[in-house]
Order: C-alpha cells, then sequence, then structure tokens
C-alpha cells in the first residue's frame, strides 16, 4: 500500500529543481482536501478552513505554525473568525513542489481534529 501524502517526508528543494507541472502536481493534489485546496495559476496552493469559531480558528493556526517551524516550510497565514486561509509554495523555485503538497496534506490532518461533533 502507497504512504499517505501526510507521512512522506518534507523534502529540501534546491534552487536546480524545477517547478511541477500540471500533470506532475495532479495526482498530489488529488490526496488533498478538495473542499479545501486548489492551484492557482499553476503557481500556488490556496486553501480555506472553516471553524465553528475564533478560537478553533486560533489553535489551528498555532498548530501549523508549530508544522512550518518544525520542517522550516512557512506558507503565508490568513486568520478570520471562522477560517484560516492558506497560500503556499516553494519560494526557492517559485511554484510547487512536493512538499507544499506533503504539508497540506499535514494542514488537512490537523484540521480533522476541528470537525464538529
Amino acid at each position: 500500500m502507497a504512504q499517505e501524502l501526510a507521512d512522506q517526508e518534507c523534502e529540501a528543494c534546491t534552487s536546480d529543481n524545477e517547478p511541477l507541472s500540471e500533470g506532475e502536481y495532479a495526482e498530489y493534489l488529488a490526496q488533498l482536501d478538495d473542499e479545501v485546496w486548489e492551484v492557482v495559476d499553476d503557481h500556488h496552493l490556496e486553501g480555506t478552513y472553516a471553524f465553528e469559531d475564533f478560537r478553533d480558528a486560533l489553535e489551528f493556526t498555532y498548530e501549523v505554525g508549530e508544522l512550518a517551524e518544525e520542517e522550516w516550510h512557512h506558507p503565508d497565514l490568513h486568520l478570520s473568525w471562522g477560517e484560516v486561509r492558506v497560500e503556499m509554495w516553494t519560494h526557492k523555485i517559485d511554484g510547487l513542489h512536493k512538499t507544499d503538497f506533503v504539508m497540506a496534506a499535514r494542514m488537512d490532518r490537523i484540521h480533522e481534529e476541528y470537525a464538529p461533533e
């Protein structure tokens, strides 16, 4: 059985790497929450997570911040009441890398903790 995207390593890229093409990233995108994530202009991931209140959105933002520091891969986070919007790409290559999708899958996993019962 293939390893889930969220369980894969965040691999550092080099400036020699090329951004992923649509054909290359489509497989990874299909493994993300399709109600949250989209690829914009073949350049970056954007996602919006919904929450019951501000506190849960804030806690999620904190957990994603901890993950970002651990992996040294930092998304742009936009916190507001009941939602967190995320923008992410690999700045070193000015486009998408597999690591962006691994991070998004990990965020999806974190968000599952906040689903209403």
